[in-house]
């Protein structure tokens, strides 16, 4: 099944699904931002440390990429299956 083939239900989640994407893109620039910010913002030698923060921006960075992985491979599968 190509394009041209999709039913209206398809295209319509295709639409949803892409929509998703570059919301968590977004989310995923955002928390990238915010790593540097804090990063930048430590200061070792008085011993501020954002070690807690930046895991948990990392690990959610990593999270939004799988969301993105399994939506694009959905959409794949809708358009070429």
């Amino acid at each position: 099944m190509n394009n041209q083939n999709l039913s209206a239900a398809e295209s319509k989640l295709i639409e949803d699904l892409e929509a998703e994407i570059a919301a968590f893109e977004e989310e995923k620039k955002t928390a990238a931002r915010k790593v540097r910010e804090l990063m930048a913002s430590e200061d070792l030698i008085n011993g501020v440390y954002h070690n807690q923060e930046i895991f948990i921006l990392k690990q959610d960075q990593l999270r939004l990429k799988t969301e993105i992985m399994f939506r694009t491979n959905k959409i794949n599968r809708l358009r070429f299956t």
